[in-house]
């Protein structure tokens, strides 16, 4: 039931090349048993048999590239969706027993959202990987806090088992590489990769793999609009073969920041006013910090006394990191750091779980993002009874999580009557006895403002041209949107879209270029035989001796290819047997042939030598024949490499024979 996706690209030949190559087709087999050059580009979304990978899905990122031999993993998420086995990528498409340490050469991790790096700890300590994982230095500091957050709701509240471990996070995280923007990385002699900045979350990047001229570009998630405290994702004209991009808002085009920050909050303020509760569900970073510094200028400003709290914890650690990684902060932060921390809040407090039952207007900032477990889900729990209250959605919320739910409309909720019961050490979700199911009536407001710091219909088009791909691969979207966006983009930019669903194969054809310098004597006798001078717009055949050296190729004449490498020259001759009816004596034949070469080549040198010989150009004419056949001619043709077309024309053209009524000289 699982596919797969791939994308390869197939290598034209040089020009200049003197041999043919042939491309073979990769799989994903072990690394050490197909370490050629294939001049391929392969990529694979990991799936299982239901949604999964980001192939028209959000969520459980997991991208298998296969680039001139060399396998990449790009990003190891896990599903917000599901509490089974789906939640991880099915690694085993990749091999179905054994360790993933022989068949990947390296493992990438974009940012630190848990939908493309929860399923990390899983893969490698659980199923086996020893390789290197890159990411940058704040997905590296960042990571492992959410990967613990994540582990804490799943094993030790709902006492999940066959789970990583918080030693599985930490033996995990020794394996990481960090990588500093723009700075090219040698993974191996053959493969490297560079990271750009992507804005959407601190130290989330897009990366370019590179082997050889073949590159592929994944974006992650990226937002091209800055925002409060991150700037716009930003890529050089690379011209890459495949862009892997997302696609999460694909038929959106959001209306201006400030109009949305203004709803934004004229609907919490007329929440407060009548007495009410907001309830704004956020991950630990990213929108979190740009809707606290919102609400913290607004507070001082219109001096609003109603509290607003933050996940316990979280307020500070956010602090610490974007104090610790202030270069990834937008210019207008980094300005005034010295003078004023925008993440020291004077009116935003740590949240305790006995708040959400105290009387009175509030604001409250809980995590996760989607309502699909945590905090945020039991503040709602509380307050979706009451009408005064207004729940506000900040961002995407992927399908089967209760906040896609309300989004849609849904009043009336079914889910695990959970109840938190604590030892004094930690706390546990465990179901009420006889009822694990209860019934909850929405009737709080619910909004829905996009504050996503995803890149909108308007923003992949403007990467697009920034980056100018060959070709375009959408992930990490619905597939209705998805369609419509591969339309724009192939009429827009005439290029191939591609939009695989999870285990589908895509397969993509790719020229890449082979840069060669030509040796200036070999241009000047190009131009002394009357070409026209070299364009680069215009494909031109030229004859000489490539000769590769120290990682370069370059195109010389023959003369000074055998004088560079101390070589001597050796004459090289082709010879070629014909048969001929021809009732005639041998020397008449050969005349016969030159008066019939005379009248056919015009323009070309033909002699007729003493020595019983025909002459066109290079080529030498033969014939003889045998005393028990007499009318039988055997032509021998004996040209050199240089004439070879003109040999090969000429057998052609006696094999035919000669015409009647040719007379001899």
């Amino acid at each position: 039931m699982a596919r797969e996706v791939r994308c390869k690209t197939v290598e034209e030949p040089s020009r200049v090349a003197l041999a043919k190559t042939h491309a073979a087709t990769p799989s994903f087999k072990n690394k050490t048993a197909s370490g050629s050059h294939l001049s391929n580009v392969h990529l694979c979304i990991s799936s299982s048999c239901f949604l999964s990978g980001a192939g028209q899905d959000v969520g459980r990122s997991c991208i298998l590239v296969s680039i001139g031999g060399k396998n990449i993993m790009l990003d190891c998420g896990m599903h917000m969706g599901f509490n089974d086995d789906r939640r991880f990528p099915d690694f085993s498409y990749i091999t179905q027993q054994g360790r993933l340490t022989e068949f990947l050469d390296c493992v990438i991790i974009s940012h630190f959202h848990l939908d493309h790096c929860g399923a990390l700890p899983y893969m490698s300590e659980m199923v086996g990987y020893d390789g290197p994982i890159y990411m940058t230095h704040p997905t590296k500091a960042i990571c492992p806090i959410l990967l613990e957050d994540f582990r804490k709701i799943t094993v030790d509240k709902k006492g999940e088992t066959n789970f990583f471990t918080s030693q599985m996070i930490k033996d995990c995280m020794k394996k990481v590489v960090p990588l500093n923007l723009h700075q090219t990385v040698q993974v191996d002699d053959e493969l490297e990769i560079k990271a750009y900045y992507a804005g959407h979350v601190l130290g989330a990047a897009m990366v370019q793999i590179k082997v050889g001229s073949e590159s592929v570009v994944y974006t992650g998630d990226y937002n091209m609009t800055p925002d409060r405290h991150l700037g716009a994702a930003w890529i050089d004209k690379c011209r890459p073969d495949i862009l892997i991009s997302e696609s999460t808002y694909a038929t959106t085009i959001r209306d201006s920041k400030r109009c949305r920050e203004r709803d934004f909050l004229k609907k919490v303020h007329e929440t407060v006013e009548r007495g009410g509760k907001v309830l704004i569900p956020v991950f630990a970073l990213g929108r979190a910090q740009e809707l606290c510094i919102l609400l913290e200028t607004f507070w001082e400003r219109m001096n609003m006394k109603a509290p607003i709290y933050f996940s316990t914890g979280l307020t500070e650690k956010a602090n610490h990191y974007y104090k610790l990684f202030i270069t990834w902060t937008n210019q207008k932060i980094r300005k005034t750091f010295v003078q004023r921390n925008m993440f020291e809040f004077k009116h935003i407090k740590a949240f305790d779980r006995s708040y959400a039952d105290n009387p009175g207007p509030m604001v409250v900032f809980a995590t996760p993002g989607m309502l699909h477990a945590g905090q945020s889900l039991q503040i709602f729990k509380k307050w979706a009874g009451n009408e005064k209250n207004m729940i506000i959605m900040p961002g995407y919320c992927v399908q089967g999580t209760i906040g896609h739910k309300i989004l849609n409309g849904q009043k009336k909720l079914e889910m695990e009557n959970r109840q938190t019961i604590s030892n004094g050490q930690s706390e546990i979700e465990r179901c009420e006895p006889g009822c694990c199911c209860l019934s909850l009536e929405v009737k709080l407001q619910v909004e829905y403002m996009s504050f996503s710091a995803h890149a909108d219909a308007k923003g992949i088009m403007q990467l697009i041209r920034m980056a100018e791909p060959r070709n375009m691969l959408l992930v990490h979207g619905e597939a209705k949107k998805m369609e419509f966006l591969k339309d724009k983009i192939e009429q827009e930019f005439t290029i191939n879209c591609f939009m695989p669903a999870n285990g589908e194969t895509t397969t993509v054809i790719t020229n890449p270029s082979v840069p060669v310098d030509i040796s200036l004597n070999l241009l000047k006798r190009e131009m002394a035989l009357g070409g026209p001078l070299p364009d680069p717009k215009k494909p031109r055949t030229m004859h000489g001796t490539l000769i590769m050296k120290d990682n370069s190729l370059r195109l010389v004449s023959p003369e000074q290819a055998l004088k560079e490498l101390g070589l001597n020259e050796h004459q090289l001759r082709f010879t070629c047997r014909v048969q001929l009816q021809d009732p005639h004596s041998d020397p008449d034949t050969l005349s016969r042939i030159y008066t019939h070469l005379k009248s056919v080549l015009k323009g070309y040198t033909i002699q007729h030598l003493p020595d019983g010989t025909v002459m066109v150009e290079s080529i030498v004419i033969k014939v003889s024949s045998s005393a028990e056949e007499p009318n039988t001619k055997v032509l021998l043709l004996s040209w050199s490499y240089q004439d070879e077309d003109l040999g090969s024309f000429l057998s052609t053209l006696l094999k035919k024979g000669l015409p009647s009524g040719l007379s001899s000289m």
